[in-house]
């Protein structure tokens, strides 16, 4: 009770989770969030990198709680802000770079120039395309945020998310028991050539970007009398490099680029024969780095190129292992129509 009187006097304050960690790294002294964390927050304005006051009155949040928008990163010799009171670190230490999520993966991959796209795979998936310095707004239903803003200039990103990637193959272990581990999919789907005429739509959570339908539901089709825990194996591998694809389209579609490779991180990434599905069906190369922690490399990077610590070499990204496409472009083009086919149903 009182709460809100006192967030319009000011004496509140709201952030994400940045903008605490920075209140208490500096002892309370700097209220700030960097434009990535703000994008996210349905408050921001795109074009003029600050909040907007409209949509604030809308979502009824008092501006004078809302902290002061930085860039990603500190111009040399400066900071976003310096440290006060922690232990362990100097008084005065510089906070040099502040990012979100995926936008510092995308940085910690390497994605410096428009065109470059990442992929993470988790429990769900989020690609994410650096698309320059100009907003694109999305015809796809696809998300427009800030990639970062750096040395004065700011580039933004196209994202598209998938609800269900790595939660299919937890589904296969623990909903229908037809591994016990995770890991055994590899193995299980590669004993096979193909998926033998089965096709899975992974709409266990409904289907996110570019379809937004909570209601769709997943499917299993073309099951035949020879259909074998194998071919499920392999269709379920398929169907979320398959999803991957959607995105990957709709967001050539709206940039007007062409992907010339995938940058891969997460947990399924470390899966090779998911690895060169993908890359067979995109039709590009897929590189999966040594090291995978992108979003804390590229939060690292960010900082420490503020700070002379790093030269500004994001682009030499080490590439770690490349999938190559092996597939014909009859092969991709079978394989999308069968999976909108079965998307449609779903």
């Amino acid at each position: 009770p009182g709460l809100r009187a006192r967030a319009e006097r000011g004496e509140i304050a709201f952030g994400t989770v940045d903008s605490f960690l920075v209140a208490r790294l500096s002892g309370l002294a700097a209220h700030i969030t960097d434009v990535t964390n703000a994008s996210r927050t349905l408050l921001f304005d795109l074009h003029t990198l600050d909040w907007n006051e409209e949509l604030a009155r809308l979502f009824a949040v008092p501006m004078a709680v809302l902290p002061k928008v930085v860039a990603s990163a500190s111009a040399p010799g400066t900071a976003l802000a310096t440290t006060l009171g922690v232990p362990g670190v100097a008084d005065g230490t510089p906070i040099a770079g502040i990012a979100g999520d995926q936008q510092a993966a995308l940085y910690g991959q390497g994605c410096i120039s428009p065109g470059d796209a990442k992929c993470t795979y988790g429990t769900g998936a989020f690609l994410l395309m650096n698309v320059g310095p100009k907003v694109v707004t999305s015809q796809s239903r696809l998300l427009t945020s800030v990639a970062w803003t750096k040395d004065e200039t700011t580039l933004y990103a196209l994202e598209g998310s998938a609800f269900i990637a790595g939660a299919l193959v937890q589904w296969l272990r623990d909903g229908l028991g037809i591994i016990s581990r995770a890991s055994e999919i590899e193995a299980l789907a590669a004993s096979v050539p193909d998926a033998g005429g089965v096709t899975i739509v992974p709409a266990l959570a409904g289907l996110g970007a570019p379809h937004w339908r909570p209601d769709a539901r997943g499917i299993i089709s073309g099951i035949t009398r020879g259909t074998t825990r194998a071919h499920i194996a392999h269709a379920a591998l398929e169907a979320i490099a398959l999803t991957i694809v959607e995105l990957v389209r709709a967001m050539e579609s709206d940039s007007g680029r062409r992907l010339r490779a995938l940058r891969v991180d997460g947990g399924a990434a470390a899966n090779d024969l998911l690895m060169q599905m993908q890359a067979d069906r995109l039709g590009v190369q897929v590189v999966r780095p040594t090291f995978v922690e992108s979003t804390a490399l590229g939060a690292g990077r960010l900082a420490g190129e503020a700070v002379g610590f790093f030269t500004s070499d994001a682009a030499s990204a080490d590439r770690g292992t490349t999938f190559t496409p092996r597939w014909s472009d009859q092969q991709r083009s079978d394989a999308r129509e069968r999976f909108a086919a079965a998307v449609a149903k779903a």
